[in-house]
């Protein structure tokens, strides 16, 4: 049987045999319709690319909700167009899913993993699963959360500017009692979140902040539990760690007979497609996801080519999505 070199592939593209060379090795720029021609070619021709792996594991929690749904569909998109086809796997958070994904895959080969808000968003997160990644010299990317002692890139939004923003929109519509509803202790954007909300209080005067604060897990039904501790306080407004907590705390509030906003003030976090269509509209602080994604799947095609990738977390700018559910502060 004569051997599929790379000038077959070439002629039956119709490229030259650099162009064949920058797709297979992913150097370059090379057009994203080039690049179909000449996947196609290698296909029909059976080329053999040798041992290099196109498959790239992308870990990520909840796929129920559209953030994660959205922020992996962005990362397979981003990966395509550079030969790398992108497998999502659904963990839970600190359960042993990654480990067994890792094991089972890295076994059939693959180019690399990404930990989009995985275990690396917990921390004394058992490393296992780095280190075998290491051991076996797989890159990984990670994201909303570096590894201490890892020098793999992440890119995590700044989750403190983040409290900042969802503060100062209040405060400056008239509400001193804000109450913040977080995740569970150790998650590492929960915690940020935290600390840039108790920093953006205090620098507004407010000596005891920490009493306004409330931890649950992410889901509707924990937004609605802390949202009740926090309304025994007769807080004004809340601060959410994500949307469908906040759409849990919206729920709370209604079953005591309040109005949001005319009684109480709701914000948001990640700003999913469907929250500008819920009632009331949410207002919520929105994650760069496209960027995020984007960022991530160049630094995973640059380590899958043995190209130098920036190390340390690079931190992206939240933007804060004004909407119907919150407003002034009313006299009670």
């Amino acid at each position: 049987m004569v051997k599929v070199g790379i000038s077959d592939v070439a002629a039956r593209a119709g490229v030259s045999e650099a162009t064949v060379s920058r797709v297979l090795n992913r150097r370059g720029a090379v057009a994203a319709s080039t690049r179909r021609v000449v996947e196609e070619a290698i296909r029909e021709l059976g080329y053999d690319r040798g041992t290099a792996s196109q498959l790239v594991v992308v870990l990520t929690p909840e796929l129920a909700q559209p953030f994660f749904g959205r922020l992996c569909e962005l990362i397979e998109s981003a990966l395509a167009p550079q030969g790398l086809k992108a497998i999502v796997c659904s963990t839970t958070i600190g359960g042993f899913q990654e480990i067994d994904f890792i094991r089972s895959t890295a076994d059939l080969g693959i180019a690399g993993v990404i930990f989009a808000s995985a275990s690396n968003t917990l921390v004394g997160a058992d490393p296992a699963v780095y280190r075998l990644l290491q051991k076996r010299q797989i890159p990984f990317v990670l994201m909303n959360g570096a590894i201490e002692g890892s020098q793999a890139p992440s890119f995590s939004t700044n989750d403190r500017v983040a409290a900042e923003l969802a503060v100062d929109h209040l405060w400056r519509l008239g509400h001193r009692e804000i109450g913040m509803i977080v995740g569970p202790v150790g998650n590492r954007p929960s915690d940020r979140r935290l600390e840039g909300f108790i920093a953006a209080m205090r620098h507004r005067g407010v000596e005891d902040p920490d009493k306004l604060v409330a931890h649950q897990v992410y889901s509707i039904e924990g937004g609605m539990s802390a949202a009740e501790t926090l309304l025994d306080q007769d807080v004004t407004a809340l601060v959410a760690a994500s949307d469908y907590m906040a759409l849990g705390a919206i729920r709370a509030a209604r079953r005591r007979g309040l109005s949001v906003p005319d009684d109480v003030s709701v914000i948001g976090y990640d700003d999913s497609e469907i929250m500008a269509f819920v009632e009331p509209p949410l207002t919520t602080v929105r994650q760069p996801v496209e960027r995020i994604a984007q960022s991530i799947a160049t630094a995973m095609v640059h380590l899958v080519s043995r190209r130098n990738v920036p190390r340390g977390e690079l931190l992206f700018d939240p933007e804060l999505i004004v909407r119907s559910s919150t407003g002034p502060l009313r006299d009670r």
